[in-house]
């Protein structure tokens, strides 16, 4: 394969999954399992089936599990390694740090259950001459009260509006980017840096932010209410989460 091909992905497992707890007592979040595997094994698979080649886990909280469940990833046919943060970083802190991000490749958080296609996603940013590109769901949420809208500063009591129980539409990160080698040299190696921030810093120096448009499966299992529906609807999608080899 030549190295134009090469598919690059970094992998976020560090977290402490406070929100998770007890749980996450003695499992890191992403070894959680739903149905018979662990969620990151799930996104593992996925990264191979869409011709990811090379993996880097990003580990923090109870590093030696993950470490020990993929160990070097010849099993999976995939080069697995590893970068265990000693102090916490955030979310891109880790990224200066790391070799060999001299193309554009993946971030991703290491706790989220999607059936997007990660090589169409890649393959899109790489075409699209992006700094990075931020896989997006549009999402709804109903607002169970009564909303009401006022006047101005002026007549700041009087109410113009009365609205019971709207919803509210609005594009939310999918936890999965695109990141092109542009976008490390604005991170200080080694200083704590979380992607909004980043996110920011490009924008502010009119770097090329993207995002891209995603109607696939997604769900984010950081709290209960949504490891609880993974759990539920995992059999039903299984077809769709677990592609053959």
């Amino acid at each position: 394969m030549s190295s134009q091909r090469i598919k690059r992905a970094v992998v976020l497992a560090g977290g402490l999954g406070r929100r998770l707890q007890p749980y996450t007592t003695v499992l890191p979040k992403p070894l959680m399992p739903i149905g018979d595997r662990p969620v990151l094994d799930i996104v593992i698979r996925q990264l191979r089936h869409h011709g990811f080649t090379h993996i880097t886990i990003a580990t923090g909280y109870l590093a030696e599990l993950i470490e020990a469940y993929f160990s070097n990833g010849n099993e999976l046919g995939l080069d697995i390694d590893y970068f265990r943060e000693r102090t916490p970083l955030g979310t891109v802190g880790a990224l200066p740090l790391l070799d060999g991000l001299d193309q554009d490749f993946l971030v991703m958080n290491g706790d989220v259950l999607t059936d997007i296609d990660y090589g169409a996603l890649l393959a899109r940013h790489r075409a699209s001459g992006a700094t990075i590109t931020v896989a997006v769901k549009r999402r709804e949420v109903q607002i169970s009260l009564g909303v009401l809208r006022f006047a101005n500063a002026e007549h700041a009591d009087r109410i113009t509006g009365y609205d019971e129980k709207p919803s509210v539409s609005y594009d939310a990160s999918m936890g999965i980017y695109c990141v092109s080698p542009a976008a490390v040299r604005y991170i200080e190696p080694g200083v704590r840096l979380d992607f909004p921030e980043l996110v920011q810093r490009l924008i502010d120096h009119d770097e090329d932010v993207r995002g891209w448009q995603s109607e696939d499966y997604w769900l984010d299992i950081g709290r209960h209410d949504d490891y609880e529906q993974a759990i539920e609807e995992f059999e039903r999608m299984r077809h769709r989460l677990i592609p053959e080899a």
